[in-house]
């Protein structure tokens, strides 16, 4: 008897982890469709934007460690 029982409530976990899967999905797709999709012209432009940026960052940051490396070096040839 007792085997059935947990049989059962397996059966019913292994149910309502499928349903809420399935609702979780169907409210993802529900949110997906309210979302606005930029156009072909816009995305570029955000592409750009993304990519100068990135680059900018990457300039800054080499400027930095060339420097930090000449000031670094410089040290290293008056203590050393």
């Amino acid at each position: 008897m007792a085997k059935s029982n947990v049989s059962t409530s397996n059966d019913s976990n292994i149910k309502n982890w499928w349903e809420n899967g399935k609702q979780y999905v169907a409210a993802v797709v529900n949110e997906l469709k309210k979302v606005h999709w930029p156009g072909r012209t816009q995305l570029i432009a955000y592409t750009g934007v993304v990519l100068f940026a990135v680059a900018f960052v990457a300039a800054i940051v080499w400027l930095f460690d060339s420097g930090l490396s000449w000031v670094l070096d410089k040290l290293m040839k008056v203590f050393v």
